[in-house]
């Protein structure tokens, strides 16, 4: 009924400084109602078509601008999110279906620091200079905007990875087209009504919503977009690959991960176990650098099972927007089923399921009957050519096994074709050194996760990804370099 659909939410593209209503409207869910709430455009080439030629009718100005005068208008549109921060993280929660408590404290604040970041890191940049006095010849380098990037980002972190690009990409003085997820659009276009009160001069931003098939396809194939960054699954991945590849774009993936935490006898579990919690369940298990392979030393193994299993039941899963609920929903009914199909393969395959899915009962508010929700789930005994232990579950479940050695442990933590991030516990400096060389990983944690210095390198090896993310690599992959040699 037009009654109903007047309630909804409806968002637009936002291209050239304006919001432009789209001819087709793509439905997207409340995930812990599992309700309608929201209609976001499902934009095609001629939307992508719209905003490409607003980024690059903007980018001559942008470009020409000082470091320091974008420099400013980053800052001040951190301040902009900043000062609506409640709004906006009610909204990602209510969006993307993770706690009030996560979107206050990890979402929003993240974005908000990615603008101050780069707004900082942009000023201090330098390029390089060498002399060959033999040949009176002196040669540097400088460093240049691209031009119009396409930014994709995905749903499990929706404004907090759409920022990370956005900010490095126009502290650059590049211009803009942005993809956010469907799933997942409402914080981008709330960002998007604060660009012009920032000072974003129009066409500088644009931000097209819908399908990747469609929207992000028609993007990655257009000739006038030069840099791609994504962040996403393997899958699309490669599909950018492919039809990027006859424009010779430059591309950034930054893709899934399937990261072990290494746990040796000599670990402090009062520190490990509350952390492998979180870095197993926190947003539900949706954060490419969660851990879902536990690989215990065999003479704590037990001890471990029994106190983390015990802690794992302690997590409350429920409404998120309750401020005591640690688990919110899953994104999608599609991606719940998907979750939910693994903890059922591995008891096919004679794991044991120790809690959560299947094993213990989930009781849920009246009005949350109907959402995505999933107990934190821990699976023992698990082979590890399990697909539960070679490919990315992207949920609230992690496996735990044995292991004995060292030696063994490195081989079996690299027999996976992701190579994101890991983690070890350890009290031998000695060991997390030797330890942390030979895993095939971007990141690796000891005694802690996801602790995150910007100014390093953030990426994957293997099927984890291309390229890295922080303040210089961003800005490698975000400007031309060109070497200028000069005989006096």
């Amino acid at each position: 009924t037009m009654a109903h659909s007047k309630a909804l939410l409806v968002l637009e593209n936002f291209i050239g400084g304006k919001f432009v209503p789209c001819s087709a409207y793509i439905d997207s869910y409340n995930p812990s109602t599992g309700d309608v709430y929201c209609r976001v455009p499902d934009s095609g080439k001629e939307e992508v078509e719209a905003a490409v030629k607003a980024a690059k009718d903007a980018f001559p100005v942008w470009s020409s601008k000082s470091p320091l005068e974008r420099s400013q208008i980053l800052n001040k549109l951190a301040d902009l999110i900043e000062h609506d921060l409640e709004v906006f993280a009610q909204a990602e929660s209510k969006d993307q279906g993770k706690t009030i408590t996560f979107a206050r404290t990890v979402d929003i604040p993240r974005a908000v620091y990615n603008f101050r970041f780069f707004a900082s890191s942009i000023l201090h940049q330098t390029t390089e200079c060498t002399e060959m006095a033999t040949m009176g010849c002196v040669h540097y380098t400088s460093r240049a905007p691209v031009g119009v990037a396409g930014l994709i980002s995905p749903w499990n972190l929706p404004l907090y990875l759409l920022t990370w690009k956005i900010a490095p990409a126009i502290a650059c003085g590049n211009t803009v087209v942005a993809k956010p997820s469907e799933m997942t659009s409402v914080t981008a276009w709330m960002m998007c009504k604060l660009l012009e009160k920032a000072g974003v001069p129009h066409g500088v931003v644009n931000v097209v919503f819908g399908m990747g098939a469609k929207a992000g396809e028609a993007l990655v194939c257009h000739p006038d977009v030069p840099l791609i960054s994504f962040t996403g699954s393997t899958l699309t991945a490669q599909r950018i690959t492919e039809k990027s590849a006859p424009h010779c774009k430059r591309l950034s993936l930054e893709l899934g991960g399937k990261n072990p935490a290494i746990v040796f006898d000599d670990a402090d579990l009062t520190q490990c176990i509350p952390t492998t919690l979180r870095s197993s369940f926190a947003n539900q298990g949706e954060i490419c650098l969660c851990t879902s392979r536990i690989f215990v030393q065999r003479g704590i193994y037990s001890e471990f099972l029994k106190r983390f299993v015990a802690e794992a039941k302690k997590w409350k899963v429920g409404n998120p927007s309750d401020p005591t609920v640690d688990v919110g929903a899953l994104i999608s009914k599609e991606h719940l089923e998907k979750v939910r199909s693994y903890v059922k393969k591995a008891q096919a395959e004679g794991a044991r399921v120790l809690c959560g899915e299947g094993v213990d009962s989930l009781a849920l508010p009246a009005g949350n009957q109907k959402g995505y929700f999933m107990l934190p789930t821990v699976i023992a005994e698990v082979k590890d050519e399990s697909c539960c232990m070679q490919e990315e579950i992207f949920g609230p479940v992690t496996c735990v096994v044995a292991f004995d050695t060292e030696e063994e442990v490195i081989e079996r933590a690299n027999s996976v074709k992701y190579g994101l991030a890991a983690t070890v516990w350890s009290s031998s400096v000695g060991r997390v050194h030797r330890v942390a060389q030979r895993l095939q990983s971007g990141l690796v944690w000891t005694n802690c996760w996801l602790v995150r210095d910007l100014n390093l390198p953030f990426g994957g090896m293997k099927a984890s990804g291309i390229g890295r993310e922080g303040a210089k690599d961003s800005y490698e992959f975000f400007t031309e370099v060109k070497t200028i040699t000069i005989k006096h």
